[in-house]
């Protein structure tokens, strides 16, 4: 199960599960409310409690163990909701480029990164230069189809991210009570966490530090760690194929209890990840 970032949708893992379809896998990635193609919420709850509430129902729906693969708002969300409720079976936990302590400089830079578009944007031309403003290290692409996965076109013509506004007003560093994601409450939960875990950073993350990795491996002290060079917070856009090999290998190296069912969920259309949490 692939959970994107926040403002980000489920296309952002489309290289990574046909990957791990063909590798034997079956491998599905989900819109968060307010993103995608998933609904609104009418009250404008995106808060940690909703979105935990949302995973918990998903995994207690689903007619085997997962193993769950996290970014950024994805992979807390992921933490907050296996170390809190100790009945959901899954397989093991990847956690890409997050961890109870993050970066506040590198989550405003995001977070700024969102609310200065919110106008929307005339053409794809605009939109692809404003992803490359934000990680200038990845090559802008010269084809623009697949940004249109993570945009809305209004009546007015202008394209607007695929995520409901309201997101912003929980979007914050978890630093404190009040925080999107308590850290406080995301250390508790890792500590309480009874699943295999696999740690990815960026090397070149400005979200997630060496010092706020270090401190969650002490919280998990069976937890393997893996950095990707070349890569930032955007780990699988940034290094694809390097980021899905480390995955394969974490999953190839565990004891299965049921040999993977080969499955193809995952479009092989191109697609562009937005640089979001």
């Amino acid at each position: 199960m692939l959970l994107h970032g926040g403002g980000q949708t489920r296309h952002a893992w489309s290289d990574t599960a046909i990957a791990l379809a063909d590798a034997g896998y079956c491998a599905f990635s989900l819109d968060a409310r307010g993103h995608g193609e998933s609904d609104w919420s009418r009250e404008g709850d995106y808060s940690a409690r909703a979105l935990a509430a949302d995973l918990s129902a998903v995994i207690r729906s689903l007619p085997a163990r997962p193993v769950i693969v996290g970014a950024s708002m994805g992979g807390l969300t992921a933490l907050l909701t296996l170390g809190e409720d100790a009945s959901l079976d899954c397989e093991a936990l990847v956690l890409v480029d997050v961890a109870p302590r993050l970066e506040p400089r590198g989550v405003r830079r995001i977070i700024e990164f969102m609310r200065h578009h919110q106008d929307g944007f005339e053409t794809l031309e605009q939109v692809r230069d404003a992803i490359t403003a934000y990680n200038p290290r990845r090559p802008p692409s010269k084809d623009l189809s697949g940004l249109r996965k993570n945009l809305r076109q209004h009546s007015n013509g202008r394209f607007y991210w695929h995520w409901d506004p309201a997101f912003l007003n929980h979007a914050n560093a978890p630093t404190k009570a009040g925080s999107m994601f308590d850290r406080a409450r995301l250390e508790l939960a890792a500590r309480q966490l009874d699943v295999p875990v696999l740690l990815i950073r960026g090397y070149y993350s400005d979200v997630l530090s060496d010092r706020g990795a270090t401190e969650l491996l002490t919280l998990i002290p069976e937890a393997r760690y893996v950095v990707l060079e070349q890569a930032g917070h955007m780990v699988a856009g940034d290094r694809n194929s390097v980021f899905t090999e480390a995955v394969l290998q974490f999953l190839q190296e565990r004891p299965a209890a049921t040999e993977p069912e080969s499955c193809r969920t995952a479009t092989t259309e191109q697609h562009h990840e937005t640089p979001l949490s």
